[in-house]
This record gives structure tokens, C-alpha cells and sequence, in this order.
């Protein structure tokens, strides 16, 4: 018997080893070549594409048309799959790679149309634009071919790699509408159907203006002066949690040539984004000739579109933020205004199809909020969208170069930061702004309508080199408060991480590299402080009953720190706060099939002045009053984290709470090869309303710092690797630096590998 079991035991191991022996020799069929040489006709001159030992592309070629060529070559072989999932994603298309799981997703996104304004877009692009993106499309398809065999992702999925066409380019830059500016259009109509459900006050108390103001020059809007709603009679029912909308943003920062020992400018941006495997960004370098004169870039680019994003080219240097404007209306729709039907036809694998009807209007697609038609007109359904001007950046020479170019780019709407090697920094709109003139949170009348919505907003305020020396945006309101009233507040952030930046940047007189790191890692917790107060003193009334509470309070470092156990009861407690407040309004709105989720950043000032003036109606049914509740809250807050984590405090700490676990799409799916997979899983560290932004899977995407003209100690640093291939040497290259802060070169290092590719003829 024990020779048997010794048996089957050796013959599990073998079978094992030969089933892993298996799945790394089908991945490996797959790896691209990344030394060698070729022949295209897609270049005029040849092409060549290194890789340093990080994997970053450096792209030497002979024009920017050449160039894009290169650049879509290494984006074919590293994130293929990655840039069909962001064109699959915006047009509606994900069903023909994951069936009908993926259906109610498809049908969410056809609502926008995208593929279909991608292909109009294309061909009204000046023909320099069309022939940029044909060449980046050739690029995409023969390092696809080079591969030779498809990625694991098709294998499993069974489907089949379909070429890039220019128009896929265009759906990229889509995909970001949908990820940075759809929060914009849900906050609205959340905000319907609370006027709606209860009153015109109740907004306005909701969205009031909070304390953490940062305006860049220091304008602050009225306080809010309506008084506390009465709260209709609530019924009894479970305390629902509220799900925060995670906040798309970034943040940057940037100082003029005065507070630098160099004398050039220096800017800093990270962006947050949801983190997944492989990461969105791609480190790249440019170098080609654009009018006899040498152009190089760095930065990242976005797989998928064929620009450096966020980077230098030595003379000046940009990062960017979400801007927040408000770039969409509902329209209020009467029974005079005519609508229609059209059928959008969603493939699945195998050849079904899958019919989802859409109806339109002249204002935009229409849905139906509380049971009444209302027209969507959004930035990303104009005709100004998207374009490809965001490549004019690279070359810019100053400050005053990059701030002529903005108006005109097509992107989501971005706070621009930008510096130049001459000292100057600015800061700007930049990406499409509709011209409509009255932006609004609630309904519009139809009558009401502007045809402005049709024309980009090309006068649109900038700031450049403010006495101070100092520039900040970290999503919150950057225009005055006069030009609030023209362009409108599309979700804005609270403002308590920019007023931080804002004091951090005011607290020193010089500014190294180093300095703006530090604060990119900042993670004090200031605007947890009141809470902090308020729950030690709660727990205060029973030392005996709390006391390791009340020690891992006093002992909570006042920041997201990864040992801090008391940082976790404050978030955790606030949040429990927040539920019980607002569950019975909660549960209104989820008969709408509306949530608070998107309004949820703006309710800080509103809570607080529940807490401080207890009103009767605002008590929720399961507490007979309001020290009752807050103590709920707290005995709620203990009842999660001992279901989620056990019930030693000791596994309470932030850092465990909040790891930083970035996955692969296909882990969950396939958990025997989650280890092969996914990133390593990293201590927390950060989190919201504090510069250095962290949860579970979001977070900065890349931290970018540099002064052009003195790139020797520019950094950026990348949550994951290059490549999205997992037996590459370059699929997690740069993420423990990242987890541990360290200052990642900006610039290529050693370059190790290379591929050239010569003309055809």
C-alpha cells in the first residue's frame, strides 16, 4: 500500500511537471523576435526598434511617419491583445471574444456608437493624419505577423486576431472617454433623479461647495447657505453600502525656473487609473527628423494610438490630469420631438448575433430616466473628439508652443502641465471642451438646447508662471470661480489631495527631483484628521470597552501607513458613516435603478453638517438617536473587518487591507495560473484624498518627473512591465522598483536588443 501511494504521488509530480512542461512550451511559441532584421513596404527608410533593459522601445527612424511605423511594430508584439480589449471595449465588441457574459457590456457601450464615429472621424482627418495612423496600422499587423502564433488570451478564447485598422486608433482615445468623462454623465443623472425623488435643495445641499478649495488663483465658491433638507419619513431595512466611484484623475504639479537650481522648469505627474496586467502605459523614446532637425521623445504612449502621451522632448516637458469639466447635458425630451430606432447588430462566437436597439435623437442616444426620455449630448459624440494633434506637442520648443496647440487637440478634456528648459511653466485645458455657453447638472429643456454643442471651445483660461512659481491640479477645481460658472462641474474632486499639494509645494523655496518624489509618496492622512477626532472621542466614553481601539488611535500615525491599524478603523468608519446616512436614500434611487455612486465625493461638507447639527429626520429607523448612530457606525465598522480579515486587530494593518493586488484579466478564471500571471502582490501604501493615491487595484499608473534640458535625473517609474506576454524577460521589468520607490530612470538604459527594418524596394 505504501508502495502504491509512494507511485501515484511520483506520478501526480511527473504529470504535473509535464503538464506546466506544456503550457510554457505553448506560451513560448508565442514570444516575439526582438533581434533581427526585415523588409516592409510599409517604410520609406529603414526603421530601427531597440529594446533597453527595462524593454522600453526606442524607435529610430528617418520620419514621424517611419517612426509611428516602429512604434506600432512593438506595441504589435508586446500589448496586442491589450489594444484589442480597448477597441473590442469601446465600439461594443468584447461579446465575440467572452460570448454573452460580455453582452451587457456591448450593449452599454453601443449606446455611444463609437466604431461608427470612429470611421466617420477617420475620413474627415487632414490626409497628414490618415497617412500618420496607416502606418502606425502596418506597424500593429507585421509585429503581429512576426509573432508568428497567436497569444494565449486566443487560444483559450478560440477567437481570431483581427487586423488593426486606423479607425482602431481612434476607438482607443475612446476608450478613454468612456473611463475618464462617463462619470460625468452617470453624476448627472444621479442628480435627476434626486431632484427628482426629493428636491432642488437637496442637491444643492448634497453637492455643496467643500472647505478644500485649490483653485489656482485662489477664488472660492459661495458657501452653501440652503439649510439642512428635512429627510422624508425612512423605512427599515438593511444599511446598504455605498460603492464609491473610483476616481479616474491623476496628479500634477509643476515650478517655474526660480525654484530650481537649473533653472529650467520641472513638472511632476502621476495619473490614477484602474491597474490591471499588463499596465496601460507603454515607456517609449522617438527619434526621427522632422524638417532637417532631430526629434527625440520620451514618456509613455498608450498601445493602441501612435503618441507619446505624457513625456519631454528635452525642450519642454507635459504631464496631464482629468479635467473635470462638465462635457455632457441630459436633454428633456418631449412628445414633440421626433426620435428613431436604429439596430445594432452584437457578434458571438460561432456567427450568433445578438440585436440591441438604440433610439436616437438630434440631440443624442436616448434613456430613460424615472421613466422619462432624455437625450444624451456628450463631448465624445461631436465631431471634435478625437483627432491627432496631440502629436503637434512633440514639437514644441517653449511653454507658449504647447498652450497654442491645446484648443485643438482631441482628447478627453485634461489639465495640461507643462514646462520648458528656458524656466516658464503653464498649465491649461487641453482636449475637446463643448462651446455651449450654460452647462448643467440637471435636465436641460429641449428648447434649451445649443447648437454650440457642435463647435470645440477653443478661448479657454491658462496660467503661466504665476508669481508664486508654483502650479498644482489633482482634479479638483483649477478655474477661478467666475469661470466655474462657464464651464461647469463635471465631478470634480473634493480638493483635499490638491490643497495638499498646494501646502507641500509652499514649504520649500528649491526643487530637486527628489522633492517632487517625496511628495508623489506623500500618504499624510490631514484629511482624516476630523474624523480621527471625532471616533476617539466616541470611543473615549468607554476606555474599558475600547481601549485597544482607542491605543490603535492614538498610535494611527496620522497616515495610510502599511502598519497602521488605527488609519484602517478611521476610513473604514467613515465609510460606515456615509452608509447609514444615506442607505434609505440609497435604496430610492436603486428603485430607478439610479445610486449614489457618483456623488458620493461631493458628500463630505454635507455630512459634517449632519454630525454637527443631528436633525431628527436624518436619523436613520435601526437607531434611536444620533450618538446611537455614530456608535453603530463603529460597531458596524468591527463587524466587516472581523468578516473580512479575522478577528486579530494585528491583520487590520492598512498595508493588508489595501495590498496592492494588480491582476491579468484571465486570473480569476484560471487560478492555477494566477502566480504566472499576475503581478506580485505588494504592502499597501496611500489612498485616497492624500497625493500618494493607492487601493487594491488602482492607483498612480506612472510617476513621471523631469526638468527638459536635464533629463540625466528625470524619472519614471511603472507598475508592471513592458511586455504583456508571460515568460517575457520584460512582463514585470520595473514593478518592484516601483513598490519600493525608486527612482526609475525616464531616460533608455543599456539597449540589449535590436530590430531593423528596411525598405521593401
Amino acid at each position: 500500500m505504501f508502495k502504491l501511494i509512494k507511485w501515484l504521488l511520483l506520478l501526480t509530480v511527473i504529470l504535473g511537471l509535464a503538464s506546466t512542461a506544456v503550457v510554457y512550451g505553448v506560451l513560448s511559441l508565442s514570444l516575439p523576435a526582438l533581434d533581427g532584421s526585415g523588409r516592409s513596404n510599409a517604410v520609406v527608410e529603414p526603421v530601427k526598434i531597440s529594446r533597453d533593459v527595462l524593454g522600453q522601445a526606442v524607435i529610430n527612424a528617418n520620419s514621424r511617419n517611419d517612426a509611428a511605423y516602429g512604434l506600432g511594430y512593438a506595441h504589435g508584439q508586446d500589448r496586442f491583445f491589450q489594444m484589442d480589449l480597448l477597441r473590442r471595449n469601446a465600439a461594443g465588441e468584447l461579446s465575440e471574444l467572452f460570448g454573452e457574459a460580455a453582452l451587457g457590456l456591448d450593449k452599454k457601450m453601443r449606446f455611444h456608437q463609437l466604431r461608427k464615429r470612429s470611421q466617420i472621424i477617420l475620413q474627415t482627418l487632414p490626409e497628414a493624419d490618415k497617412q500618420l495612423l496607416k502606418r502606425y496600422a502596418q506597424g500593429v499587423n507585421e509585429g503581429l505577423a512576426q509573432v508568428g502564433y497567436s497569444s494565449f488570451e486566443y487560444l483559450l478564447t478560440g477567437a481570431t486576431q483581427k487586423p488593426w485598422q486606423s479607425e482602431d486608433s481612434l476607438l482607443v482615445i475612446f476608450s478613454m472617454y468612456l473611463d475618464l468623462q462617463s462619470a460625468t454623465f452617470e453624476r448627472d443623472q444621479a442628480l435627476i433623479q434626486i431632484e427628482q425623488a426629493y428636491t432642488k435643495q437637496m442637491v444643492d445641499f448634497l453637492t455643496q461647495p467643500s472647505k478644500y478649495q485649490a483653485a489656482l488663483n485662489g477664488s472660492r465658491l459661495a458657501p452653501y447657505s440652503g439649510g439642512i433638507p428635512t429627510l422624508p419619513t425612512q423605512t427599515q431595512h438593511t444599511v446598504k453600502s455605498i460603492e464609491a466611484n473610483q476616481e479616474r484623475g491623476s496628479n500634477n504639479w509643476a515650478v517655474t525656473g526660480t525654484l530650481t537650481k537649473t533653472g529650467a522648469g520641472m513638472v511632476s505627474d502621476d495619473m490614477h487609473l484602474s491597474m490591471a496586467v499588463p499596465v496601460i502605459w507603454y515607456r517609449t523614446q522617438l527619434n526621427y527628423m522632422q524638417n532637417g532637425a532631430p526629434t527625440q521623445v520620451t514618456g509613455v504612449s498608450l498601445p493602441g494610438a501612435p503618441a507619446i502621451v505624457v513625456g519631454t522632448n528635452n525642450n519642454i516637458a507635459w504631464g496631464f490630469t482629468n479635467g473635470y469639466l462638465d462635457t455632457a447635458d441630459w436633454i428633456a425630451l418631449n412628445d414633440e420631438r421626433k426620435t428613431w430606432q436604429v439596430d445594432e447588430s452584437i457578434a458571438l462566437p460561432g456567427g450568433e448575433v445578438e440585436n440591441y436597439s438604440l433610439i436616437l435623437s438630434e440631440y443624442g442616444p436616448v434613456k430613460y430616466i424615472n421613466e422619462k426620455p432624455y437625450a444624451l449630448s456628450w463631448t465624445a459624440h461631436q465631431s471634435y473628439a478625437v483627432n491627432m494633434q496631440l502629436v503637434k506637442l512633440e514639437q514644441a520648443k517653449t511653454v507658449d508652443d504647447a498652450l497654442a496647440v491645446a484648443s485643438d487637440v482631441g482628447i478627453p478634456v485634461q489639465n495640461l502641465m507643462v514646462v520648458d528648459s528656458q524656466g516658464s511653466a503653464a498649465w491649461k485645458n487641453i482636449g475637446a471642451i463643448p462651446a455651449r455657453k450654460t452647462p448643467s447638472e440637471l435636465g436641460v429643456n429641449a428648447d434649451d438646447y445649443s447648437v454650440l454643442w457642435q463647435q470645440n471651445e477653443l478661448q479657454r483660461p491658462f496660467v503661466k508662471n504665476p508669481q508664486s512659481g508654483r502650479l498644482w491640479t489633482g482634479n479638483s477645481r483649477v478655474v477661478s470661480a467666475e469661470d466655474n460658472a462657464r464651464f461647469g462641474n463635471g465631478g470634480y474632486a473634493l480638493g483635499a489631495r490638491s490643497s495638499q499639494i498646494r501646502d507641500r509645494l509652499f514649504e520649500k523655496q528649491t526643487f530637486a527631483e527628489s522633492d517632487f518624489y517625496a511628495l508623489q509618496l506623500d500618504n499624510q492622512a490631514r484629511f482624516l484628521m476630523p474624523w480621527h477626532a471625532l471616533l476617539l472621542k466616541q470611543l473615549k466614553t468607554d476606555t474599558t470597552k475600547n481601549q485597544q481601539y482607542i491605543t490603535a488611535l492614538e498610535n494611527w500615525q496620522q497616515c495610510a501607513c502599511s502598519n497602521s491599524i488605527g488609519y484602517t478603523l478611521v476610513k473604514r468608519y467613515r465609510d460606515e458613516v456615509i452608509n447609514i446616512l444615506f442607505s434609505n436614500m440609497e435604496d430610492e434611487l436603486n428603485k430607478q435603478q439610479g445610486t449614489l455612486k457618483y456623488v458620493k465625493r461631493d458628500l463630505e461638507p454635507a455630512v459634517w453638517q449632519l454630525i454637527n447639527n443631528k436633525p431628527n429626520t436624518w436619523i436613520n429607523p435601526q437607531f434611536k438617536s444620533w450618538d446611537a448612530q455614530l456608535h453603530g457606525a463603529f460597531s458596524q465598522t468591527i463587524t466587516k473587518l472581523t468578516e473580512q480579515f479575522g478577528n486579530n486587530v494585528q491583520s487590520w494593518q492598512w498595508g493588508k487591507v489595501n495590498e496592492l493586488v494588480i491582476e491579468h484579466p484571465f486570473a480569476k478564471q484560471m487560478p492555477l495560473l494566477a502566480k504566472l500571471l499576475n503581478m506580485p502582490t505588494a504592502t499597501g501604501f496611500g489612498d485616497s484624498y492624500m497625493p500618494a493615491v493607492q487601493g487594491r487595484s488602482f492607483g498612480a499608473s506612472q510617476r513621471f518627473i523631469a526638468q527638459p534640458g536635464h533629463l540625466e535625473h528625470a524619472i519614471m517609474a511603472i507598475p508592471g512591465g513592458q511586455s504583456g506576454h508571460p515568460l517575457s524577460e520584460f512582463y514585470r521589468a520595473g514593478f518592484s522598483d516601483y513598490v519600493e520607490g525608486k527612482h526609475t530612470p525616464l531616460l533608455p538604459q543599456e539597449l540589449i536588443h535590436q530590430i531593423v527594418i528596411e525598405p521593401a524596394q
